[in-house]
């Protein structure tokens, strides 16, 4: 369940993002599935690092939360990432 969380608050992270920064933009479509990629790894690398509270804590409040968290960052920080390299790549 918890990774279901981060997947989706991913792909809203990823969206939002792209929406609050236009020159990151890469339209919805990329947008969401950079974001579900950055959610997924989001949630398992503040694990891995020790954030297995916040993370992966269950289906309790603080959890819920972290992996909300956890998943828009990572998703934002995903499209970010492939906005650089589309860019690099078009030049």
């Amino acid at each position: 369940m918890e990774l279901i969380i981060g997947l989706i608050s991913g792909a809203v992270g990823g969206n939002v993002a792209g929406t609050a920064v236009k020159g990151i933009d890469q339209g919805t479509l990329v947008n969401s599935i950079a974001g579900i990629v950055g959610g997924g790894l989001g949630g398992t690398i503040l694990t891995a690092l020790g954030g297995g509270v916040l993370a992966g804590g269950g289906l309790d409040l603080m959890g819920i939360i972290g992996q909300v968290a956890s998943g828009g960052v990572g998703g934002g920080l995903a499209l970010t990432a492939v906005s650089a390299l589309r860019n690099v790549l078009t030049k």
